[in-house]
């Protein structure tokens, strides 16, 4: 299965379009990128894709081995008991084994989809009816093409399971609890979302256009660090290294130009 796409970052459409199936006012928006900023900070660093554009993932063999019904315990690096992640980087490898596996046993490909979560929400697999979708299959599917797909499966998530009411009103317990399962207070989760709320509050919503070209400069191989819409020193350089690449001035700024080259270079 071909899990690379354009890895097109999120756009103001598609921010708009979520605001509204959340029914949060635009003023609201913080709430959004609270949950961004927590559900992405350890698997995604702020971006639904990798640099070889292929979706996000992480591979979670307890839940292969229940939707699989333990047929596969033997390989006990997909089919286990909780824990055993590995390294994000071998996320891949671990489900097209699974793959490989299911078609063997002539189960197609459903199963080890459903056992992995996916893009900018972290969505499981095994909730693609409450994100909107017939199959795992079809929301990945949806979900290589770019993040505006990856956020409304997202979106359909959370209003399938009651917890815009929660970002509407800041519940952040009630919201971890149902999102984050119930180890969220250990992990002090609700915690985290309060205090980025608070930030986003704040004014420092990211801006579209500068974390659009950081997707693109990642893609790119130009290294701008985390994906969050603000101009910080390694986005410069990052910028200013496109730049000397591509025979414009080197000034570190997004100017328009830039953009356009940027947007052209990584997403056309």
């Amino acid at each position: 299965m071909n899990f690379t796409g354009k890895a097109l970052p999120l756009t103001r459409e598609g921010l708009a379009e979520a605001l509204l199936r959340l029914d949060l006012g635009s003023g609201q928006t913080a709430a959004l990128w609270a949950v961004f900023e927590v559900e992405t900070a350890g698997i995604t660093q702020g971006f639904g894709f990798r640099p070889d554009r292929r979706p996000q993932i992480l591979f979670e063999r307890h839940i292969f081995r229940k939707q699989t019904e333990r047929r596969f315990d033997g390989e006990a690096d997909v089919s286990g008991p909780q824990g055993g992640y590995g390294s994000l980087a071998g996320q891949y490898a671990k489900l097209e084994k699974a793959i490989g596996l299911c078609r063997q046993a002539g189960l197609g490909v459903e199963p080890a989809l459903r056992s992995a979560s996916w893009g900018l929400g972290q969505v499981m697999g095994f909730n693609h009816q409450s994100a909107g979708f017939a199959s795992a299959e079809a929301m990945v599917k949806a979900m290589v093409q770019g993040e505006d797909a990856q956020l409304s499966a997202m979106v359909g998530f959370l209003v399938e399971n009651g917890l815009a009411r929660h970002m509407k009103t800041q519940n952040w317990e009630a919201f971890a609890r149902r999102y984050n399962g119930p180890a969220y207070a250990a992990n002090h989760y609700h915690i985290k979302l309060e205090e980025q709320y608070a930030r986003f509050s704040s004014g420092s919503t990211p801006n579209i256009e500068v974390r659009t070209a950081q997707a693109g400069l990642l893609i790119l191989g130009f290294s701008p660090g985390k994906i969050d819409g603000v101009m910080g020193s390694r986005t410069r350089t990052g910028i200013s290294g496109f730049q000397v690449a591509h025979g414009l001035p080197a000034s570190g700024e997004l100017d328009a130009q830039t953009y356009q080259s940027i947007h052209q270079a990584a997403f056309a």
